[in-house]
This record gives C-alpha cells, structure tokens and sequence, in this order.
C-alpha cells in the first residue's frame, strides 16, 4: 500500500516543504491528543521549485498534461475575468482528475442520466475548477467559448456553479456548507430508491454522492447538522472529499480553525481517510476513494491536503491565490514553474484525447443500465411501471388533486396544523415521491405521514425523516433530495419562528428552483405562553418578500387543501405554508380554485353592477374578524367585500383582469382594511389600512393577547365603520 494513503482513523499530515518537493514522507501523530496544524504566517510565501526549477509533479506525462490542463484553464479564465478563486482549481486539479478520470460513472452527452454518480462542489467558490471538468469530459453545456466568459453577464460559467443556468450542474453552491449538506440529501435520495427499488437480482439504483468540500465548509455549523445526521443514517454511498489547504480568504485557517476534523467526524460516524500528498501522489488519491467506496456502512471523509495555488511560485499557500487573479507575471511565472508551453486556453492534443474517452464510456454505461431496466421491468412490472412514471418521468398522476379538493370540502374546522396533517396523509397514499419529516417537532407540526414508517440506517425504503433539532441542515438536506432528479417532493417542518434557523436554506430552494414544502406552523402571536422568542412577526414579511417563495397562509380546510396543492405541483418553487396552533373557522364560501389563485373574493352583498363601499382582506386565523366584522358594518347599510389573499405570490401572477375582480381600483386604498397578525409591511400594496403588528410579541395567553394587540371583531368593526 502507497505510504502517504492512511485507511485509518489516524491524523496523519506531511511536511508543507516536502509535499511540494513531491516527497511522499510524513509523520504519525500521537495517539492521544489534538494534532498541532501546521503554523503558517499569514503573508505571502515561495513555492520551492525542484533542483531543475520546476515544480514536482505525478511524474506520468500524460496524466501531468490532463492536471495542468484542468489548471490552466480555471487560471486563464480567471485571469480573463479578472475575478475568481483560481487557487483551489490549482491545488485540487489532481484529486478532480482521478474523481472524473478514474472513479466516477456519468455521460457527458446526458448529464440527466438516472444511474450516474452526483458531483456536488460546495466549496462553490471554486466554480472553474466544474466548469473546467465538464468543458474537457465532454459536456456541451460548457463550450470552451463559455471558459472565456467565466463570470460575464449572461454566461452559464458564473461565478458559483448553479443548476438552473448550467446543464450538468446538480445543485446550486456557493453559501459555505450548503453543498455538503446538498450532497447528505441527494445520497439519503438514492438510499430511500435503492431500498424501494433495488431487487436482489436487479439493482437498478446504485450511484454514489461526491462532493468536494474545504476549510470554510468545515466552518459553518450547518455541515456539522447535517454530517452528524448522515453518519446516523449510515449513508455508505456518500464521500466527501476535504481539501485541506489551510487557507481561507484572510490567511491561515490557524488563526481560527485549529481542530482535529478527522476525530470530529469519527465522532459523527463518518470513517475517515488522510491522503498526505494531494499534490501529486495519484494513486494514493485513488486508492482512498476506492477504499471509501467499500465501505457501505457509513459515509466517508477522505481529508487531502494539498497545497493551494500549487504551481504559483510567489503566491502558492497563501491567501494571495485564493480569492483573486495571479496577474499577468504570475501567471508567466506559474507556466514556467510547471513547464506548461502552452497558449491561454489551448488544451494539448494527448489531454484532449484522454478526457474524450469519456464520451463513449459514457454511452455504453447509459445503455448497459438501460438494458438492465427493461429487463427490470419485465421481471416486475408494477415496480417497474411505478419506478418510469415517477421517478424517471417526475409524474405525479390524476388523484392526488381531487383527493385534496374532496378533503376540503369534507373535513370539519380544527387548527390549520391539524388541517395540515389531513392534508400530508390524503395525498401520501397516492404520491409516493412526497417524503420528509421534522426537526424534532413532528409531535406539534403533526408531520407525520401514517403507516409510512421512519427513514432509518436499517429502514431507508420508508418515508418519514427524523431530522432533529437541525433546522437548517433540514432545509438543505431536503434541497438535495428535491433536486436528485427523480421526481422527489420532499417537505420539512419546524416552528415559523425558526425559520430564521433555516432561511439561507429556503432562500437556497428559491435561488436553485426547488419545489420544498416548509410546514411552518405555530404561526403567529397567538401561540401565547411561550411569549415572543416563539412568536412569530416579521416573517410572513420576509418569505414574501423573497423571491421565487410561495408564502400561504390558509384560514380553513379549503385553503390548506389548496396551498398543499400548490406545494405539490409547484416544482420549481418552494412553498413555505404557515398554520395556526389554534382553531380556525371553516367557511362553506371557500374556493380551492380561489385560493390556488392566491386570493379571492369570500363574501360580498355589493349588488351586482355596483361598487363596494369597502373592502376587508386578511389571511389564516384573522379572516374571522374580516368576515364577521363585515356583517355587523352591513347592518347599517354599507356593501363590504371580504377578500381572502392566502398567498399574495400567486395572486400576482394572476392577469390583471382577474386582480381588478377581486380588488376593483374603483375601490380606494383608503377604504380598504387588511388584518394580520403579522407586520404591516408589503400590505400597502393592496390596503391604506391595516390591523397589524410592528413590534415583538408577548408572554400570555392566546385571548389577552389577541384583546391586547386589537385582533377581536369589535375593533375591526370600529376601524372599519371609521372608513
């Protein structure tokens, strides 16, 4: 076995000075206590060229021709752009070259291919280094012409990877941490398919997750959520792969960063491999990730210490190559230093041969595993006809909406969260790609989908996921199974107020276009007792003001059939829907088609032909108020409207035919009133009054604090006769 490949839970680094000699020595630390990291000073240091001038490398001509040319083009398209981190491409272009060249399964010409393994790099910064993979494996996606505009307005080369722009790209990266956590959901995906597919004679599911993760990553708190939740679920088909350069963007990651990440993902469950010399040492580079390959308990962690900006003779292993251009003269420098004669953006023709091998491999993968699927579905053909239709097609079939209606109409009042648990086991039986779970709060978010059992290592067929206290991961996690590709609607719940745990998560879903359901409930002031650190005020704000977010607020069971109707077939929008604790009412005036529409006219006694006098609008448990206090103002003669805007999104992508017949501009904003247990803020777009709130909660019981903040129909009645 290659001395710098260690398959065990040891730490185990080398010398700086000899990695970049290509010296494979290094030392075993103790056994007991923290390794000491390397102290690095945090000002620019020189690269030691070899004896001969030059930088070591593998030492295989032609595997050196593909590395460097993966390097050079992130350096020249970076150069070009005069922006970019092109030092991670630099100092990873060897462990990316085995990843793609050795191990991993795809097809360049169909980067949609079920059965190919899932490429997550959630140090997104490095976006080249993808960019610069696809280009030479093949995609058509990423012309070379597409290198050359890495970060230029309009291009699919931005500057971090996203997969609504750019075909091939799985997930979107670049907030630190998120991809990791992408990758723990798209693995969960293809654990959940394989147990639910996969025969003994027929194994039709089985790809592996990589993602390519560094120092930031390890950083931020929501990669320790959602690492600590894969090695619970023992997801052995997902590696992760560390670059451990030691350097973020103000110097070495000694002034911050000191712990031992290896014991820290043992602890997780994780296994945990060292390669010394990421630098040049391929096959020690390969032989870690076959040896993570066989281990089929438990994710792994193969830490690579490389050294970044790795050719850079005066700006390699430092900040300086990390987040900006080399310049003209390093770049000069830096093709010296690693005996690259060539152009900017020429690829040699060896290079170009070896990455062209793909193409054809590719083809026979794709049509090897298609083979396999016809004679999967002969053998079992419910399986098999379930497995084209949702997985393979994302369809969703014609019951699950006219179960939802029907729920609607049937169901009695209750509190929207109860609404909402109908809601989750009416369409559970008739959509089996919804799956999802809590984060430890299924008890009060009633998220549980009945007879469907938990998403454990030992149960992964099933359907319900036990997140536990991880809001944010949650939402990550529950992106990556949303965008796995296999038709998956994936819901997640908690609290609304600690949707201020998550919203880099569901902001996330928004920007990549992926259609979560976040069950919010406990959503207002109302919640009472547990005072204002629970209660909810500016948030319902906020998602409306993000976006590409459907924001719902049902009043009764109509509208919470309606908003889950959206959720379900809105896949390239998430929807977060906000339910009540407390009972609401139930109105036999609802429109599930109205409220599809994200707003609606509920009662009016305005004859036809005339205006209203006024207009009442609100949403979830405060249209009550609207719609009792409009039949006391009727009494004395006034024609009140009562409108419903459970989600203002969805309203306004109505014609504006539609929004004047449910807001006529004859109507003044001064004789409209909106009611809200919410801020006021955004409500000037359809009201000039509101009954709102704009300061935190308070600790008391549900009734005080309705008397106290004004929410009773009295005073919506006396606002609304002042008008």
């Amino acid at each position: 076995m290659d001395s710098a490949f260690v398959p065990t839970t040891s730490f185990v680094r080398s010398q700086r000075s000899s990695a970049i000699s290509g010296n494979r020595s290094g030392f075993l630390a103790p056994a007991v206590g923290r390794v000491a990291r390397p102290v690095h000073s945090n000002v620019v240091k020189m690269v030691a060229p070899a004896a001969d001038g030059k930088l070591a490398q593998t030492g295989d001509e032609l595997a050196d021709k593909c590395i460097n040319s993966i390097r050079f083009l992130g350096i020249d398209a970076v150069e070009k752009a005069k922006s970019g981190h092109p030092g991670m491409v630099m100092g990873l272009a060897p462990t990316a070259y085995v990843l793609y060249d050795k191990i991993m399964k795809f097809n360049p010409k169909n980067p949609k291919f079920f059965n190919r393994d899932r490429f997550v790099l959630s140090a997104g910064h490095g976006s080249m280094l993808q960019y610069a993979l696809m280009h030479l494996y093949g995609y058509n996606s990423v012309s070379l012409d597409d290198i050359k505009q890495f970060r230029q307005l309009g291009s699919v080369t931005p500057g971090h990877p996203e997969n609504f722009e750019t075909e091939g790209i799985e997930v979107t990266t670049g907030p630190l941490g998120q991809g990791i956590c992408n990758a723990v959901g798209l693995a969960a995906a293809e654990a959940h398919l394989a147990a639910t597919y996969n025969k003994p004679d027929a194994k039709i599911v089985d790809h592996y997750t990589f993602a390519i993760m560094g120092d930031g990553c390890n950083m931020e708190g929501i990669s320790g959520e959602a690492c600590s939740l894969a090695g619970h679920w023992g997801l052995g088909k997902l590696i992760a792969i560390y670059d451990d350069n030691h350097i973020s963007i103000d110097g070495s990651t000694d002034i911050a960063f000191t712990e031992d990440v290896g014991k820290r993902f043992e602890a997780y469950g994780w296994e945990v491999i060292n390669v010394v010399n990421g630098n040049t040492d391929l096959g020690a580079i390969e032989a870690a990730i076959e040896q993570a390959k066989k281990t089929t308990d438990k994710p792994t962690m193969i830490k690579v210490t490389t050294i970044i900006g790795y050719g850079s003779p005066n700006k390699a292993d430092s900040y300086a190559v990390h987040g900006a251009a080399l310049g003209a003269d390093e770049v000069t420098a830096t093709r010296e230093s690693l005996d690259w004669d060539y152009p900017e953006f020429v690829v040699p023709d060896e290079a170009q041969e070896q990455f062209a091998k793909k193409t054809p491999e590719g083809a026979a993968i794709e049509e090897e595993w298609n083979a396999s699927f016809e004679a999967y579905k002969e053998k079992y053909p419910e399986l098999g006809a379930q497995f084209e239709s949702v997985v393979l097609k994302n369809e969703l079939g014609s019951e699950w909406e006219p179960a939802l209606k029907k729920m609607g109409e049937e169901t009695p009042k209750a509190a929207t969260r109860q609404l909402s648990n109908i809601a989750l086991n009416t369409i559970a039986p008739v959509v089996p790609s919804l799956i999802g779970g809590s984060a430890d709060l299924a008890s009060s978010n009633l998220t549980i989908m009945k007879g469907y059992g938990d998403f454990q290592k030992a149960t992964p067929e099933n359907r319900n996921l036990r997140f536990g206290v991880r809001e944010h991961a949650m939402g990550a996690i529950c992106n990556g199974i949303g965008l796995h590709g296999s038709g998956f609607i994936p819901y997640c719940a908690t609290f609304f107020i600690f949707t201020d745990y998550m919203r880099a998560a569901m902001r996330m879903s928004a920007l990549s276009q992926c259609g979560v359901i976040y069950v919010m409930t406990h959503d207002s002031v109302f919640l009472g007792e547990d005072g204002p650190t629970h209660q909810p005020i500016e948030h319902l704000a906020s998602f409306r003001a993000m976006p590409n977010m459907n924001m719902y607020r049902p009043c009764d069971p109509t509208e919470v059939a309606a908003a889950y109707a959206v959720g379900v077939e809105s896949r390239t929008t998430p929807t977060t829907i906000a339910l009540t604790r407390q009972a609401t009412a139930k109105y036999p005036e609802a429109s599930f088609e109205g409220a599809k529409k994200g707003g609606y006219v509920l009662t009016d006694n305005t004859p036809e032909g005339e205006t209203p006098d006024m207009i009442l609008m609100g949403t979830g448990s405060e249209l009550p108020l609207c719609y009792d206090a409009a039949e006391a103002v009727r009494e004395s003669g006034k024609n009140v409207r009562v409108v419903s805007l459970p989600c203002w999104e969805k309203f306004l992508e109505q014609d504006a035919e539609y929004q004047e017949s449910v807001l006529p501009a004859a109507v003044p904003m001064s004789k409209r009133l909106a009611v809200e247990a919410g801020s006021p803020f955004g409500w000037g777009t359809f009201a000039g009054n509101t009954i709102t709130i704009d300061r935190f909660g308070i600790s008391a019981p549900g009734n005080d604090i309705a008397n106290y903040f004004g929410f009773t129909v009295e005073n919506v009645t006396e606002t609304a006769m002042k008008l």
